[in-house]
């Protein structure tokens, strides 16, 4: 009876959110290229090469859950080299980033509408022999659907903030029954195995397991990139300040602090990397409006001695743009909530300082604060005051990565272990 009021709802639904949703594709671009896989709709080429594989669906959201994915993917062909892998995403960023950096065994797709004429569909082509969902990512037909045709189900890296928590409360007689038809929970944090046995998750099919996303195995990064393009713009002696996944109001903040610090430290150089690009004109214009000598990474480069920040208006690129930087700021944490993910600066090397909404990463967050492993703050002036510190004395730099990366090392081994649990994943009974 849910499901039937779910996919009578569902049109309606759709009617009413896809304006919006046309316009953020619009504004993000690509959004032509292979649309109607959304709707269920495959050429005869892809339903060919599908048909004879034995397939693991890999569902992700954008590129962070994407990034977790490949590396999954990675772990799964090196215990098991006959699967192959359907990777499904949402976002046309996400779909970029897959194709940029998947291996020959992958197929990248775009995730169907979850209305269950399109699921069936997606079914019937992909043939999957299990599923694997990144992180969040629930739909009530995928979910269901899988069920009945008997394909195991599994939730992996599994992420239940204190938000997504309430809401799943308030609709936990909705939520509930499909959260029980999931066969494998893997979490992150062990304080989580209780939240989702409030949901009434049986406590036999959740693992913790820890986060691939921390985990700092088998994690590579290559800075020679973001090296060469420094380089041909004149830059690559300069001391880097790097904000990371940058959301509205965070680059004008950070542009500030960054102007008060070169009083102190005259070589410093800015570098953007905002979490939508399509945002590039309208921060340009704002910091060229401050006063600031704003180059784009897309832009002909040419050596500028008075250039003083650099905009990333490319994607997939943010993990080696950290190799480059000496201090991290990570976005949507000072002006805006949830935060991003700290784990790929302190993995890079680099020291991390966020704002005061980590809401989507508390317990990572909480964690690097208490050890000394990260600096929180709570306005522009106390992230001026920690930066000045940080770039004054290198040794306190060099103390908090050592603490940072101790506090991800629990995290070691996440990705291993959550392959062994998908290559053993059975339907429950």
């Amino acid at each position: 009876m849910i499901r039937f009021i779910y996919n009578l709802l569902w049109p309606i639904g759709l009617l009413i959110f896809l304006p919006g949703y046309l316009v953020k594709m619009f504004r993000r671009g690509g959004y032509r290229e292979n649309f109607g896989q959304r709707l269920g709709v495959y050429d005869a080429h892809l339903a060919a090469r599908l048909y004879w594989k034995k397939s693991i669906w890999l569902h992700a959201v954008s590129v962070g859950e994407v990034t977790i994915a490949l590396k999954l993917a990675r772990e799964l062909h090196a215990l098991e080299p006959d699967w192959y892998f359907v990777l499904t995403t949402t976002t046309t960023t996400g779909f970029a980033f897959a194709n940029q950096n998947r291996s020959d065994r992958i197929e990248v797709m775009y995730s169907p509408l979850d209305f269950w004429p399109v699921l069936r569909r997606a079914y019937t082509v992909i043939r999957p022999k299990k599923i694997i969902l990144v992180e969040a990512e629930i739909w009530p037909n995928l979910v269901t659907e899988a069920h009945a045709r008997k394909i195991p189900i599994a939730l992996v890296n599994a992420r239940l903030s204190p938000r997504t928590e309430k809401r799943f409360r308030m609709f936990r007689g909705l939520i509930g029954p499909i959260l029980r038809l999931l066969d494998r929970i893997c979490v992150q944090n062990l304080e989580d195995v209780e939240r989702w046995k409030a949901l009434g998750v049986e406590e036999t099919r959740i693992s913790h397991i820890g986060s691939i996303k921390y985990d700092p195995e088998n994690v590579e990064f290559d800075p020679s990139l973001p090296n060469a393009i420094l380089a041909q713009f004149g830059l690559e002696k300069r001391t880097v300040i790097f904000g990371g996944s940058t959301h509205p109001g965070e680059e004008k903040a950070l542009a500030e602090v960054f102007r008060a610090l070169r009083r102190d430290f005259v070589d410093l150089l800015l570098v953007l990397a905002p979490r939508h690009t399509e945002r590039t004109a309208e921060i340009q214009r704002d910091l060229e409006g401050g006063g600031f000598q704003v180059a784009l990474r897309s832009q002909p480069p040419s050596a500028d001695p008075f250039l003083n920040t650099l905009i990333i208006d490319s994607t997939g690129e943010l993990r080696d743009w950290y190799g480059v930087a000496t201090l991290a700021f990570i976005g949507k944490s000072l002006l805006a909530r949830g935060g991003q993910n700290p784990a790929e600066a302190i993995l890079a090397g680099k020291p991390v300082l966020f704002g005061p909404h980590m809401e989507n990463f508390a317990a990572l967050a909480n964690e690097l604060v208490a050890q000394d492993g990260a600096i929180q703050v709570t306005s522009t002036t106390e992230l001026r005051r920690a930066m000045a510190n940080l770039l004054a004395n290198p040794e306190d730099r060099e103390k908090m990565v050592k603490n940072a990366r101790n506090v991800l090392a629990v995290h070691a081994g996440a990705t291993a272990r959550t392959a062994e649990l998908v290559l053993d994943l059975a339907v429950h009974e």
